[in-house]
């Protein structure tokens, strides 16, 4: 995988490209990762990037021949790769769009600032858009880091283990189990016995069921939009189960006149 990043501030990169996972990779020469400065195409003294919108309004937009040159550059480089626009306009980004650029030889990410770019680069020299949340950031290059970062962990042999990201959360559409390390017992609270059984199909289960768990308390929306196994269905059946019987044993419990209430 073929990584470009066009930016207007390169530097923010040289820290990312060598820390973790992305360094790794680039060690072990399963990615390749580069910046390319679109001051660099920009036209005379102060190599200005950025000019007022037509129309008027507020801020100001980057301007298109610059960017249309260092795309250009980009792609000679990078022939087969995929050109990508960070920008709010674009689709969310979430596992599955990383797992299908994680297909692609290469990205070419292309980091707007200011209020956006020349809607003609848009037009004829973007592939592809993506949001990665829908809130305010100053410009491109976090959400490039965003996306380097998750899709390199695809990559095989990226994170040692190769079931390693097909266990993270979103990768199986629920979020990820529970975790414990030592020490054995930390403020009181043991380790689950289960963990330390030894019984591989026990720990297995207990994994299945704390990550329908978290994913049912915190992200509900996930199980509404995934087909769910025949064993995580039975484990939902089950807690329907137990529900039932503690509030029929609630209510119960209330129609005693012995019981206090």
């Amino acid at each position: 995988m073929n990584f470009a990043v066009l930016t207007i501030f390169p530097e923010m990169f040289e820290s990312f490209w060598n820390h973790g996972i992305v360094r790794r990779a680039v060690s072990s020469d399963l990615i390749t990762a580069a910046t390319i400065n679109i001051r660099d195409y920009a036209q005379g003294r102060h190599r200005v990037t950025d000019d007022r919108p037509y129309g008027g309004g507020c801020g100001m937009v980057m301007k298109p021949e610059p960017l249309a040159a260092a795309i250009v550059a980009a792609r000679s480089r990078q022939p087969e790769s995929r050109v990508v626009l960070l920008s709010p306009q674009g689709r969310p980004f979430d596992q599955p769009t990383a797992e299908a650029l994680a297909t692609e030889s290469g990205l070419i990410l292309v980091c707007g600032r200011y209020e956006g770019v020349d809607e003609r680069i848009c037009q004829d020299h973007i592939d592809l858009e993506i949001s990665i949340g829908d809130y305010v950031l100053t410009g491109g290059e976090l959400a490039a880091m965003v996306v380097v970062d998750a899709v390199t962990r695809l990559i095989p042999g990226s994170l040692g283990g190769e079931d390693s990201a097909d266990l993270d959360s979103f990768s199986t559409g629920l979020l990820e189990h529970a975790h414990y390390t030592r020490p054995r017992t930390f403020a009181d609270e043991p380790v689950p016995d289960v963990l330390l059984s030894g019984n591989h199909k026990e720990i297995e289960d207990w994994r299945l069921e704390t990550s329908l768990i978290r994913t049912f308390l915190k992200r509900q929306d996930l199980l509404e939009q995934r087909p769910l196994t025949p064993r995580e269905t039975e484990i939902l059946k089950n807690w329907c189960q137990d529900l039932e019987r503690i509030i029929c044993a609630q209510s119960e419990h209330r129609a005693d006149p012995l019981s206090g209430r």
